[in-house]
């Protein structure tokens, strides 16, 4: 019997995800994960140390196995990595009850909203947040969306034959959240536009607590701790005073520092444009790229001014900052 569950998988020690192509191939390997299960996928939030998925199977470990082997397979053949991607075991959540059904959601919705990069859940693109009630939110594309061409769809599938073809791909390479995500199950929970629009944007407090200790379910609460259990960086005060939309635009993601390792330091440092990730240098020269990296965001933080002959200028990052944490999982260093 299928079931609804909270799936959520993290890494401490690297990022799953360094630039857009890598989002867009993880979305995809969930997709193919649901397809190859017969699971149904409902919500989905990425991030770049850990993804959050709603799921509707009777095989949550099968979805979760081929979701990550099926990712760390392509992660591991562009980055020249070996390996297990992720901790060891993913956090699985049984979900029994329509307050701990929609919390979930919540959730998983808001993840660029609790994580400070969005001021609001839909100015986050990689997560599920601007795939319901589109037409009544005005997101419905008016001009006929630009598709990839069928012959490279197998470009971007780890599986071809998992996604059937009347699921459309966008021209970056990516399947339509709204052709694989259950919508419809999604919008009758949330029953209207404007309590989707309310639950997207309102404060969390007691209430929904209390709604959800009010059904009759043995599953768990469903609270923000729950949600990100063993996620890195965790921290949930910091994560309710995000729920303001004030997002600190003077600090970098771990995109833009994946972006600036990558593109610049990298290949800088091996002397070659072909070499373009921490995974083709040794231990060492990490840690120099490390000293290297944190003097000179120390060094530019406070101007705005973007001198194309840094390294830091040429990625336009000039005044941004980042932590110790950040650039060490970025440089896949202990």
């Amino acid at each position: 019997m299928k079931k609804l569950y909270h799936i959520s998988l993290s890494s401490h020690t690297e990022v799953l995800f360094r630039n857009d192509m890598d989002f867009t191939i993880g979305f995809n390997c969930l997709a193919e994960a649901a397809f190859c299960t017969d699971s149904k996928l409902l919500a989905d939030g990425l991030m770049s140390t850990h993804w959050h998925s709603i799921v509707q199977t009777d095989d949550p470990d099968g979805f979760v196995h081929r979701c990550r082997y099926a990712y760390a397979r392509y992660f591991n053949a562009k980055y020249g990595r070996s390996g297990r991607l992720g901790e060891k075991h993913a956090f699985i959540t049984e979900l029994d009850g329509i307050h701990r059904v929609t919390a979930a959601l919540n959730y998983v919705n808001r993840q660029g909203l609790h994580h400070g990069i969005s001021a609001t859940p839909f100015g986050y693109p990689y997560c599920s947040a601007n795939s319901f009630f589109r037409r009544d939110l005005g997101k419905l594309v008016m001009d006929t969306p630009s598709l990839i061409l069928p012959e490279k769809r197998h470009h971007y599938l780890v599986r071809n034959t998992a996604v059937p073809k009347t699921c459309r791909m966008s021209i970056n390479g990516m399947l339509f959240r709204e052709d694989i995500l259950d919508t419809a199950y999604v919008e009758l929970i949330y029953v209207t536009p404007r309590n989707y629009i309310y639950q997207m944007n309102k404060y969390t407090d007691e209430k929904a607590l209390e709604d959800q200790k009010k059904e009759k379910s043995s599953t768990p609460l469903i609270t923000i701790d729950l949600i990100e259990e063993g996620t890195p960086d965790f921290d949930v005060q910091r994560m309710l005073q995000n729920e303001q939309g004030r997002v600190n635009k003077s600090k970098m993601t771990d995109m833009e520092i994946c972006r600036l390792i990558d593109a610049y330091y990298v290949p800088w440092l091996k002397k070659e444009a072909i070499v373009s990730s921490p995974y083709a240098c040794s231990m060492q020269e990490r840690s120099k790229l490390f000293d290297m990296v944190s003097r000179d965001i120390n060094r530019f933080r406070n101007t705005r001014i973007q001198d194309k002959r840094t390294l830091m200028g040429q990625a336009e990052l000039c005044g941004k900052t980042s932590t110790e944490a950040q650039l060490r999982r970025c440089l896949v260093l202990p």
